[in-house]
């Protein structure tokens, strides 16, 4: 069977990377087409997986721009499908939904984010999608008829158990596991979800007092995506961003604005503070929270509460013991979600 897996985003990679070498091994061809977007294209580079970009270059830079970017990466896509004869197509992209229902391919779209959150891509998915797979705490509105539910999480994908090893010789190359440290994560908000819910995080003053809480207690490390004030930016992370996830495991708490990077601490067993105007929205970091205590949520402003609650865990006797447990409890309730996907890619393959 031919495959194309669409990567328009890195979190796609770490989602799917173990799926593409299962299929690959289970005999299928697999093909992946992405666009450039941060470190895409070097996460593919250094784990040596062969892919073709169709679009190397943005023109975005207003909605008549995402609009030609959208229909350019919608015809090349469907040239490649034609010409390497594409039986199934998988992604998280509208582009995989639209091309499949043009060219009657069978086709899976991925989704994590409530369709409260991601009106956008929903309108633009549903009259051209076929199969919808998202977690069992996931709403996705007009797709729910189109959507098999799991009980997982996508992150559960490259962060179960059963995928990932976190790595102590690995983490020590960046930080000093021998110490408590706070991985502190600063998000631009500039993605198409954030913009159209006028999203906001932690602010400058809110990022000093964590700090200010944390210095007597450990090492702080920052991870952005935007430049830094200069007072933050002695505390800069630099790291390979495929290593990020082994050093997030020896964490003693991770805070930030990221709601994935919220979920990955989650996933390991990290307790994590989320400080945005996301909290209370998203249904995957609610059951993370509401049901199995991994993850806390405020908006911005609640800050008090956010810092209380950071006081909270650090004075909680072996918290690391008690946050394992937590997650041991989530794992147990859930999947693997990479098999989950192979198999679901499998039989719809399979469809005549």
């Amino acid at each position: 069977m031919n495959i194309l897996f669409q990567l328009n985003h890195p979190a796609h990679y770490h989602m799917f990377k173990h799926a593409v070498r299962q299929l690959s091994l289970e005999g299928h061809q697999v093909h992946i087409v992405i666009k450039s977007k941060d470190i895409l294209e070097s996460l593919l580079k250094d784990s040596g997986i062969p892919f073709y970009n169709i679009q190397p270059k943005s023109h975005r830079k207003n909605y008549a721009g995402i609009l030609y970017d959208t229909f350019l990466r919608t015809w090349k896509t469907g040239l490649y499908v034609i010409r390497y004869h594409i039986d199934v197509l998988v992604g998280s992209t509208p582009e995989v939904a639209q091309v499949g229902w043009l060219l009657r391919r069978r086709r899976i779209n991925l989704l994590e984010d409530d369709a409260a959150i991601i009106p956008q891509l929903i309108r633009f998915i549903k009259p051209f999608s076929q199969i919808c797979l998202a977690p069992s705490s996931c709403n996705t509105g007009p797709l729910e008829k189109k959507t098999i539910h799991y009980p997982g999480y996508q992150k559960l994908a490259y962060l179960h158990p059963s995928r990932f090893e976190p790595d102590k010789n690995v983490a020590s190359k960046y930080v000093d596991t021998t110490h408590p440290f706070i991985l502190l994560r600063i998000v631009a908000l500039k993605a198409y979800h954030d913009i159209g819910n006028h999203a906001k995080g932690m602010d400058l003053k809110t990022i000093q007092r964590i700090i200010d809480l944390f210095r007597p207690v450990g090492n702080i490390y920052i991870s952005a995506e935007r430049p830094l004030e200069p007072t933050l930016e002695p505390y800069r992370l630099d790291i390979a961003p495929i290593d990020i996830h082994h050093v997030m495991a020896y964490a003693t708490l991770y805070a930030g604005d990221s709601q994935s990077m919220a979920v990955e601490a989650a996933m390991l067993g990290i307790p994590s503070i989320r400080i945005s105007t996301f909290a209370g929205r998203i249904g995957v970091l609610e059951e993370l929270e509401k049901s199995y205590g991994l993850t806390f949520g405020f908006q911005p402003s609640e800050t008090e509460k956010a810092i209380e609650k950071i006081k909270e865990i650090l004075t909680m006797d072996d918290s690391r013991t008690l946050f394992q447990h937590r997650r041991q409890r989530m794992l147990s309730e859930k999947i693997d979600v990479t098999d989950f996907i192979v198999r679901q890619i499998e039989m719809t393959g399979a469809i005549s």
